[in-house]
């Protein structure tokens, strides 16, 4: 059973991922299929240095792993339900965004 502190951290992790469009790009490639990093710097056009950042900070939040091919290291989702719960978060902010309901969303920026 997870606590609620636990809870906190978890969810704030995912956040600090998803904070940055790079990591939510490079989310998303994963969710398609393991790569290599120089395939994703190529297919998400940033440099490898970059990228390497950007992994970093996935592998920290816990959201990718490595694992080792030969004298290369492919990089893959660490669970596959992270990518289920990609598509359900974005199905959900869509169906939010289409549901505007504050009247002010416009002029605030919020909602």
């Amino acid at each position: 059973m997870l606590t609620i502190a636990t809870d906190i951290e978890v969810l704030a992790r995912f956040g600090r991922a998803l904070a940055d469009p790079i990591r939510c790009r490079v989310l998303l490639a994963l969710r398609e299929a393991p790569a290599y990093p120089a395939d994703l710097a190529d297919k998400l056009q940033i440099s490898r240095t970059r990228l390497s950042n950007h992994l970093a900070c996935l592998r920290d939040c816990g959201l990718v792993v490595t694992v080792p091919d030969g004298r290369r290291t492919r990089y893959e989702l660490a669970d596959e339900r992270l990518g289920h719960a990609l598509d359900d978060l974005r199905t959900a902010m869509v169906a939010v965004a289409a549901d505007r309901t504050c009247v002010d969303a416009d002029e605030k920026g919020c909602c």
